[in-house]
């Protein structure tokens, strides 16, 4: 219902929002903002490499050493919240530039902790800035692109992969070279001395606004073909963001040291991590044109299942062979997760209020990884072994798979979209 309804609108919209929806100048934006989302997308993956060390020279058990992502993870979850509430009433270049800021500050003061309470108060001022290169560039780039929304919305998230496939080796190479505390300290100033020129000269034009106001009326009337209010829907998606999140996390953040238990060293863990990432970067665009075909609750549900599938291939597989294979699955399969809830929230709720909405879910999300994260940690400590862990992820999956099942199946959606 939702795809015919979009269609009919663009069919009969202004020849100049035409014009400026999906024009080059929306083309170019997006080069800007996945370049963006590239380069602040390090605040969530240079921790999982430097975990060891970290843990290490602080002296601390593995849970203790994982609080600092979990602090980053919350600061990003908190971050994207703020920083879609300064999308939706100020454009995209004010959280743009806050999140330059705190991504230097955040890197500098953790790279000059004398304790590691320091060190995870530096990390949730990465988080929060790292948390303006997702949801608020997915928000803004949504609307600049009508029949082409959800490729747009998944390339410009692919940014975080592609950070997650180049940053690893390159923070392992800078730690193994430099040390954590250079690599630290280097990363705050590259980021704001590329970030800051990226968003003053790509993102200062303002999104196309003639097509509000039809979107909303459209995204109003396919929210009631759920039979659920508003707050109903997007508690809902919160908690689903909570359960694949866990799930996600345990691979994410401990695959790193998962392998150094195994005995295959943290630089093949690095490489295994960007080999999740770089296959990552192919689902996310798959799900572009998944979504623009089946819609984005279809395609959360069939990304969720997957996710499953590669989490139970951890629990068979442990080789080192296997583990490369298993982590390229597993980064193929849960790639477009995230992506979709923002594409979700542009079906079901008004464009007026897609970043701070998004903002919101994606906190969930950030929650569950902020949990799953030190779970895991925890989870391994007690046993000694991070089996169990994997299977902690997947009956956390198994909570997001129902709720997308159950808003998939409502009788009033599949009434209105028959």
């Amino acid at each position: 219902m939702f795809h015919e309804l979009r269609k009919r609108g663009t069919s009969v919209g202004t020849g100049s929002a035409a014009t400026e929806t999906e024009s080059r100048a929306a083309w170019v934006r997006l080069s800007v903002a996945l370049a963006l989302s590239t380069i602040g997308g390090v605040g969530m993956w240079s921790f999982p490499v430097a975990l060891t060390a970290v843990q290490a020279d602080f002296d601390v058990v593995r849970a203790d050493a994982s609080l600092p992502f979990t602090l980053a993870m919350m600061g990003f979850a908190f971050g994207g919240m703020l920083m879609g509430w300064l999308l939706d009433r100020f454009g995209i270049l004010v959280p743009a530039v806050c999140g330059a800021g705190l991504l230097a500050v955040g890197y500098i003061v953790s790279g000059y902790a004398p304790s590691l309470a320091w060190f995870a108060f530096g990390h949730a001022l990465i988080g929060a800035g790292s948390s303006a290169t997702l949801g608020p560039l997915m928000a803004d780039i949504s609307h600049w692109f009508d029949r082409r929304r959800g490729i747009a919305v998944t390339i410009c998230s692919a940014g975080n992969y592609l950070a997650g496939t180049i940053w690893p080796p390159i923070v392992q190479h800078l730690i193994a070279s430099a040390g954590w505390r250079p690599t630290h300290i280097g990363i705050g100033l590259f980021c704001v001395a590329t970030m800051l020129p990226f968003a003053l000269l790509g993102l200062r034009r303002t999104p196309p606004t003639q097509q509000i106001a039809q979107a909303g009326a459209i995204a109003g009337q396919a929210q009631r073909s759920l039979g659920l209010s508003p707050s109903a829907l997007m508690v809902l998606l919160c908690i689903a963001g909570v359960g694949c999140c866990v799930a996600m996390s345990m691979p994410q953040v401990h695959l790193v040291a998962y392998c150094g238990e195994l005995g295959y060293g943290v630089a093949r863990g690095a490489e295994m991590l960007t080999v999740m990432m770089a296959a990552g970067i192919v689902s996310r665009v798959a799900t572009g044109f998944i979504a623009d075909r089946i819609g984005g609750l279809a395609t959360l549900l069939l990304g969720s299942v997957l996710q499953g599938v590669a989490l139970f291939l951890y629990l068979l597989f442990d080789g080192l062979v296997s583990l490369y294979v298993v982590s390229a699955l597993f980064g193929l399969f849960q790639g477009g997760i995230i992506p979709s809830y923002a594409i979700i929230i542009r079906e079901y709720f008004s464009p007026r209020e897609a970043g701070t909405r998004v903002g919101i879910v994606l906190m969930a999300t950030l929650f569950g990884m902020a949990l799953g994260g030190w779970m895991s940690g925890a989870i391994f400590d007690l046993t000694g072994s991070y089996r169990a862990a994997f299977v902690n992820g997947l009956l956390w999956n198994l909570l997001n798979v129902a709720i997308a099942s159950w808003l998939l199946l409502r009788p009033g959606r599949r009434v209105a979209h028959a």
